[in-house]
């Protein structure tokens, strides 16, 4: 055996025992079990092929620390083959066990070995980081470090800072010090929280399927304090004939593309398993076509979710490899850098792609005239695709820039579903455990990033199908929205895939997996420098910088909003940690609870018109949303502190619903307000006839599973159990019957109320059960459903214009960002934070004012939600126009009226001499942005239609048709806006 077998097994002398005196028992045993303990395995086989894949996939449910795989370099006595020998740890350390860990007492003599190694060896190493990465190392391994030799352990030290330096991935390969003809080379492979469950496996297919013969492995699977982290060393053999394996050898570039791209094919995948592994088609072509699926299937399915299932889809590319290889060939033709000929030899391959899928026939025309559809859609995601990150290399996920035209290339029955109105971009992302877009209405664009956990296969591919849909609303919803800032609307969506993850940590593992694989994806296509993507692997037929801006949304949290900001900085985007919103350095949405601002000024004005001052008078609400969350949670807060006779007499959310006929006892809601959910209410103090229904306090009878149901009686409080029919008629039937004053979605899955269930609000007799509704969960309720309970007497402000106040407040962290430093802003931030409050107020109070002065003007004719479109159509449309005109204009920005637009739209500390003179920190195209914004919202809420019409045509005649000497005269009207 090689002689660092010895040194890794010194300290399992009866299991080397055992092995000895159970060696001859191989020639009529698979394997020789040798140690088989809670935490430790170790088995010796004779070195077949396929051995190692037999026992990994036996082992694939088990979480493995530590894997080792020696080969002997000489036959089993006896026999014609070597022996193997696979010894596997599963004593994975807890992240919360790392992370919380006193610093560890490392001999000094032992650390002093491996810094001089890392000298000696590694001398590029930055040992200000030898002692943080020694003891995580220690932490997770004390046994390994001790044992292994200095080299051995400052290799794995690299090999771990490399990975960290590199975004998560690393390949490297070290010539050994035996050269002979049965020669190793030392591969060294890094991985950040990588694959769960078959990772292992997967990577030592890739080494068989390159002809790479693995005789020794050593990998070590350690947790950083937030997530795993694989390193991996393999001593390979090459084939006789095989070129050497060394950096820049094509045989490397194969090995690199092939292990990079297990972060992105799925080994469950049927296109892994059924073409991969058989070798028809390699690693990153499945990849591709995976992507190819997940694509159209989303642009599909939407609208056609039955003939365009998923299943369908894939069964389409499965059932024909030679159309899903032809079109890889033409995206590899249009996307591989450095391709010579490429508008040629790309005009003749689509020319080839279109007529095979156009020639398709099988005899069964209703299946292919579907699967037509389905080629066609790849073949125009293809042709759409301005810029992707596909051949960089170091990447966790794939991104796919599109023109938005392509959806006007679709059969218009796949786009009926959609707002009429065309985006400015349209992003897609693929990843090994999901999918998404982000979908943009304007060059500068902003909207939070919003994930959806699927925990079964059937949940994935039911979000799937209604994903693009879901997107596309939602950014046209908060390009409404966003009528009052800089940035146009955009949102991004996403699907996480989470089957069969129980626990919470590993579904919080993969969680971060995929935003970590999006962002970073996002920024290989996005980080551009005179227009052009920096990155030269990124072919670019886009050629302009793009701002573009998100924010956090559901299950965005604190941590990885800090690492996108850090990623944003370091890789050098044009917005540096303005990318992202809600950081350390920022306004924190539930902190200050900026959106709740907006949602309860509206609510404010809403009752003002219907005769109620909730400051004074008393009136019943109910909410949807905790009041723990952000929405919810700020709204109830605002209400306790400035409503003294308000009666709150529901709440439901994901962990139940509390019920108070009376209303709910002040004091009780203050205490758990924006610190628990509303399970934790106490039901003691509710009124008579008050109960609370508990979604997560269960219990068993049979086979039947039951709920807690606490009813205050009046001599005290009852528990019930109810069956889950019963709780979810219950429950369901709470929002709308329970009558209020004023109703506040403040969370909530979108198009919760839609044609089917709206009636609900409305008595026997058509009188309302609520008299106003103020939307702050985006798209709680559907446009049908809104004009029906509009006409039928109730009151809506929609979420475009209720809930705008915290996208608003997003964009001032941007400013912030760009023209404060962090020391600046973290010295100053209540009194900046004071400033943009106050402009939140503003902003909504002149918007609701806005709509229901309209509303009395049109005599009701229009219904309050049409008024609300028709403002944010109205300022979106002076926006673009004078967007474009200052594009047209930049030395305009410098005249002193401009700038003193800018300045107007910017928070009062910044108005100040100080700073001033810090415009041109922000970016050109947010200058001509802002100026755009601050007259377009102007014009709307404080124009005169009227006298604006008088002083535009006194200013064409003046120009047109006065005597040369009045052209001189003043005019009022500015014409640099004509």
């Amino acid at each position: 055996m090689d002689s660092y077998f010895f040194i890794t097994m010194k300290e399992e002398s009866e299991a080397v025992h055992a092995l000895a005196v159970g060696l001859k028992t191989l020639a009529q045993n698979q394997r020789l079990t040798v140690a088989d303990r809670a935490k430790t395995l170790i088995l010796a086989r004779l070195n077949r092929p396929g051995s190692l894949y037999d026992t990994l996939r036996t082992l694939q449910e088990r979480d493995i620390s530590y894997a080792e795989f020696t080969h002997s370099k000489g036959a089993v006595p006896g026999l014609s083959q070597g022996l193997e020998v696979q010894r596997f740890d599963f004593d994975r350390k807890e992240h919360s066990e790392i992370a919380d860990a006193p610093p560890p007492e490392i001999p000094a003599e032992l650390r002093a070995g491996i810094e001089e190694a890392l000298k000696a060896r590694y001398p590029l190493f930055d040992l200000a980081q030898l002692d943080a990465l020694l003891r995580l190392l220690w932490l997770n391994n004390e046994q390994y470090v001790r044992i292994s030799p200095p080299n051995r352990v400052a290799q794995i030290l690299w090999v771990f800072q490399e990975g960290n330096r590199q975004g998560g991935i690393f390949l490297d390969v070290e010539e050994t010090d035996d050269m002979g003809l049965d020669s190793e080379t030392r591969v060294l492979f890094a991985v950040g929280n990588p694959p769960q469950n078959d990772f292992l496996l997967q990577t030592m297919e890739v080494f068989n399927r390159l002809g790479f013969g693995v005789q020794r492995a050593y990998c070590l699977t350690i947790s950083n304090g937030v997530h795993p982290y694989f390193l991996g060393t393999f001593y390979v053999r090459k084939r006789p004939d095989a070129p050497l394996l060394s950096k820049g050898s094509e045989l490397f570039d194969r090995l690199q593309m092939e292990l990079y791209n297990t972060q992105i094919l799925s080994t469950a995948s049927r296109t892994y398993r059924e073409f991969v592994t058989s070798r028809v088609m390699n690693g990153e072509e499945a990849s591709l076509v995976n992507a190819f699926i997940a694509f159209c299937h989303t642009n599909l399915a939407h609208h056609h979710p039955d003939p365009y299932g998923y299943e369908d889809v894939m069964l389409a590319f499965h059932s024909h490899p030679d159309i899903a290889l032809q079109l890889a060939k033409l995206f590899r033709i249009r996307f591989q850098p450095g391709l010579s000929l490429r508008e040629e030899f790309y005009r003749k391959t689509l020319e080839e792609t279109v007529r095979f899928v156009e020639s398709y026939n099988t005899g069964h025309r209703y299946i292919d005239d579907l699967r037509r559809a389905i080629f066609r859609c790849a073949i125009t995601f293809i042709r759409n695709t301005l810029k992707t990150n596909f051949y960089v290399r170091e990447k966790h996920a794939l991104a796919f820039r599109l023109d938005p035209a392509y959806l006007g290339e679709l059969a218009p029955e796949f786009t009926a579903d959609l707002p009429p109105e065309l985006p400015f971009r349209i992003t897609f992302f693929f990843g090994r455990y999901g999918s998404g877009y982000h979908i943009g209405f304007s060059d500068i664009a902003r909207g939070g990033w919003r994930t959806i956990i699927t925990r079964n296969r059937d949940e994935y591919v039911t979000s799937a199908s209604t994903l693009f849909r879901e997107v596309y609303v939602l950014a046209h919803t908060q390009h409404l929205k966003n009528k009052d800032i800089y940035e146009g609307g955009s949102k991004m969506v996403v699907v996480l895939d989470a089957a069969r993850l129980e626990a919470r940590d590993l579904s919080t593992q993969r969680l971060y997996k995929l935003q970590f694989g999006f962002i970073n994806a996002f920024l290989d296509i996005f980080v551009t420098e005179n227009g052009q993507a920096c990155d030269p692997r990124v072919v670019d037929y886009y050629g302009e910088d793009e701002p573009i801006e998100l924010g956090p949304d559901e299950n965005m949290h604190d941590v990885m909003i800090e690492m996108i900001a850090r990623q944003s900085l370091k890789r050098g985007y044009l917005l540096g940690i303005g990318l992202i919103s809600s950081k350390r350095v920022g306004i924190n949405h539930k902190e200050y609870g900026v959106t709740s601002t907006g949602v309860m000024q509206f609510a404010e004005t809403a009752m003002q018109q219907l005769g109620i001052d909730i400051r004074r008078d008393r009136f019943s609400v109910k909410f949807t949303g905790g009041p723990s969350g952000d929405v919810a949670g700020n709204a109830l807060r605002i209400m306790l502190e400035r409503s003294p006779e308000a009666c709150i007499k529901l709440i439901l959310d994901g962990s139940g619903a509390i019920f108070d006929p009376e209303g709910m006892d002040h004091g009780e809601l203050s205490r758990i307000v924006l610190k628990h959910d509303l399970d934790a209410f106490d039901p003691a103090r509710l009124h008579p006839g008050g109960f609370i229904l508990y979604r997560n306090e269960r219990r068993t009878d049979g086979l039947r599973e039951l709920f807690k149901r606490a009813v205050s009686t009046g001599a005290g409080v009852q528990e019930q159990w109810v069956t889950t029919d019963q709780f979810h008629r219950e429950f369901g039937n709470l929002l709308f019957s329970v009558p209020t004053d004023l109703f506040i979605p403040g969370g909530g899955r979108p198009e919760t109320i839609d044609a089917e269930n709206w009636p609900r609000f409305f008595r026997e007799d058509g009188t309302p059960t609520t008299r106003a509704i103020v939307e702050g969960a985006n798209s709680f309720i559907t446009p049908e459903a809104r004009t029906q309970m509009q006409r039928r007497g109730i009151v809506i402000m929609r979420d475009a214009s209720a809930n705008k106040c915290g996208v608003i407040s997003s964009s001032y962290e941007i400013i912030a960002n760009l023209m404060l430093s962090e020391e600046e802003f973290l010295a100053h931030k209540e009194r900046y934070v004071g400033d943009v409050l106050t402009i939140l107020e503003r902003r909504a109070r002149d918007e609701a004012e806005l709509i229901f002065r309209r509303h009395r003007e049109a005599g009701g004719s229009f219904i309050y939600t049409e008024i609300s479109d028709a403002i944010s159509h109205e300022i979106n449309g002076h926006y673009a126009r004078l967007f474009s005109f200052f594009q047209r204009n930049p030395e305009l920005c410098d005249e002193p009226v401009f700038q003193s637009a800018i300045l107007a739209h910017l928070p009062a500390m910044l108005r100040e001499p100080q700073y001033q003179g810090r415009l041109e920190r922000l970016p050109a195209k947010c200058r001509y942005a802002i100026l755009a914004a601050e007259i377009a919202s102007s014009l709307v809420y404080r124009g005169d239609q009227e006298a604006d019409f008088k002083e535009m045509i006194k200013g064409h005649l003046l120009r047109n048709f006065a005597r040369p000497e009045a052209l001189t005269r003043p005019v009022t009207a500015a014409p640099y806006i004509q």
